[in-house]
């Protein structure tokens, strides 16, 4: 006995009552629940498709999808890391790396000054204003995407907000460090250590907040060939 389409429709509907968002978890958990489904009609023909459905679940343990889901945000996460990282390297190769030693030496002139812990603070005030404001736009942006397509992709939902959440934290931990301020003004090698701090780091904000979210229809695509915004 094969399974049917309304059987197929009421299957994602199954998995959105537990707790799956994410059309591409729900799609493979669904293939993987009529599967089972139509092996255990095989072997057991007079059960209902409810009592077959339920009998698939069970298979799942007393967590549900929950583990399948965490499984998933892992590899996902893997793979966002592994685009980020990806971009990342362009900038210590020719012709971006021109732009990264531009950064760099900007800042290490400017913190060579006594000037140097004002420049820090306008620095990391104007990251912390730009981030929160990159922010707010891209989850409008991931809203308006969702909107449109009517399907939530986990890839999709950790471009759109995983630059977020990491960066605001990432900043907030940058106050501890200006208790080092002293050692600046003394020690060539903090200037230098600062410098590059900073210059990786508006590099990866760059990469996150803005070239990565342009990228998200090639990377989501390649990713899902399904995939259709």
């Amino acid at each position: 006995m094969n399974i049917s389409k309304d059987q197929i429709e009421d299957l994602y509907k199954f998995t959105r009552q537990h707790f799956v968002e994410h059309f591409d978890l729900q799609t493979e958990l669904v293939d993987h629940l009529a599967n089972d489904i139509e092996t255990i009609w095989v072997e057991q023909p007079n059960l209902s498709y409810i009592e077959a459905r339920d009998k698939a679940f069970k298979k799942f343990g007393i967590f549900g999808f929950m583990d399948v889901v965490s499984q998933r945000q892992k590899a996902m996460g893997k793979r966002y890391n592994k685009y980020l990282w990806q971009e990342f390297k362009q900038w210590v190769t020719f012709p971006k790396l021109l732009i990264t030693l531009s950064i760099f030496f900007g800042f290490y002139t400017l913190l060579s000054f006594s000037f140097a812990s004002y420049v820090l603070g306008i620095t990391f005030g104007l990251i912390f204003i730009w981030c929160l404001f990159k922010s707010i736009l891209l989850k409008r942006q991931f809203k308006r995407r969702k909107t449109v397509s009517k399907k939530k992709w986990m890839l999709e939902e950790i471009i759109f907000k995983q630059a977020g959440v990491s960066g605001l934290i990432l900043i907030s931990q940058f106050p501890s460090l200006f208790r080092f301020l002293d050692e600046l003004f003394l020690s060539q090698v903090m200037i230098i250590v600062w410098s590059s701090t900073i210059t990786l780091f508006i590099i990866w904000m760059y990469v996150s907040f803005e070239y990565l979210p342009k990228k998200a229809e090639d990377l989501l695509k390649e990713t899902y060939p399904e995939f259709s915004l």
